[in-house]
């Protein structure tokens, strides 16, 4: 064990599938466990996500780097025989089927903790084991509506948007991946290990925990938020500004060359500001228009006020603080070449073609595998 690599000499057997399971998998490979995943003929449907390189897509090499891959027919006698001696030696086990699944494969947890009475055992689901809703097929952003987001993040259209990021799945896999981490360590002094219910309703709802207090103790209306906190259009783009203190306001407004808004009565405190958001917006609105995101970059900053021109993932990728920090490595996945992985906190960057490095191929590392096995 080593700082480096916490979890060497863990073994991990991972029958998750899409992002939420297979990402906390990941995790702990990247933390030095030795992760299989384990996958039916057909492969892991995040495979097939989006554009497709040979039998990985993006969503694949994001939540499957640093395993080792082998496919099972979990119908058939030897996919479970097979199965039943991985698990044996497992430390870790995870499946992402609908509840009741892994009870007609004969691999809930019951049954594996009875063949491994010490595994930590993860499932992950959408709506949860139990409940009315516990069958239903769900992905993020069905979850993204049952949990509020939507209703959140509406257009000026008014119509409620999904965020077209994974919020759910990766929310999941991170609380996911802590749960597994602190049973882990909890093993140490207990008799046997657990069992860990993980779902997208679950994960969905960690993260909104203040949203959900606050509409819960204000009735479902909030009080305002900070006025002005949005995106604004520049010449050239588009900028987003946050004021979290009355007394920024008028730096704000020297910043834009606007005095008479910052001694403006209607716009004195933050509460004001909302209810005369539409006189404000009409002041702010056009001295953003009529400057780029670079000068408008210069004037904030000089008066230290919380702002950030909107970028593209590329850009952000090319952006100077992104390198300086070692926020995103680059490695190469043999099959489609050079990409970028945003990098694990506490571990050391990532080197292109080292075993944490590589998403593996379908069915990679079948003989290998089973020679471990005898």
């Amino acid at each position: 064990m080593s700082y480096d690599a916490p979890f060497a000499g863990l073994k991990v057997v991972d029958l998750s599938q899409g992002i939420a399971g297979p990402y906390a998998a990941m995790l702990l490979a990247q933390y030095g466990a030795d992760v299989v995943k384990v996958e039916p003929p057909e492969g892991d449907w995040a495979r097939a996500l989006g554009k497709r390189y040979g039998d990985l897509s993006a969503f694949a090499v994001a939540a499957n780097l640093g395993k080792r891959s082998i496919v099972l027919d979990l119908k058939a006698e030897e996919g479970q025989a097979t199965l039943r001696r991985l698990i044996s030696t497992a430390d870790v086990f995870l499946e992402s089927f609908r509840p009741g699944v892994a009870a007609r494969l004969g691999i809930a947890y019951p049954v594996v903790s009875a063949l491994n009475p010490g595994i930590i055992y993860l499932s992950v689901s959408g709506f949860g084991q139990t409940g009315p809703d516990a069958e239903r097929p769900a992905v993020d952003t069905v979850l993204q509506a049952s949990t509020g987001l939507m209703s959140m993040n509406r257009g000026l259209d008014g119509i409620p948007h999904r965020v077209p990021v994974i919020v759910m799945d990766m929310a999941t896999a991170l609380s996911s991946f802590q749960a597994m981490a602190v049973a882990l360590y909890a093993r140490r002094d207990e008799p046997r290990g657990r069992y860990i219910e993980s779902s997208l309703l679950r994960g969905g709802a960690t993260i909104q925990a203040v949203s959900m207090i606050q509409h819960h103790l204000e009735a479902g209306q909030p009080q305002p938020g900070l006025t002005p906190s949005g995106t604004f259009k520049a010449s050239d783009g588009w900028i987003n500004v946050t004021i979290l203190r009355d007394a920024e306001f008028p730096a704000l407004c020297d910043a834009l060359e606007l005095p008479a808004a910052g001694k403006d009565p209607r716009f004195a405190t933050n509460n004001l500001r909302f209810a005369n958001v539409t006189a404000l917006n009409a002041v702010l609105e056009p001295a953003f228009a009529r400057r780029t995101t670079a000068d408008l970059s210069a004037r904030l900053r000089a008066a230290r006020l919380m702002h950030q021109r909107v970028n593209t993932y590329l850009e952000f990728l090319d952006d100077p603080q992104v390198a300086a920090t070692g926020a995103v490595t680059w490695i190469e996945q043999p099959g489609i070449g050079r990409v970028p992985v945003p990098q694990v906190p506490g571990l050391p960057p990532f080197r292109s073609g080292t075993p944490r490095a590589v998403a593996p191929s379908l069915d990679q590392h079948r003989k290998e595998i089973l020679a471990e096995l005898g």
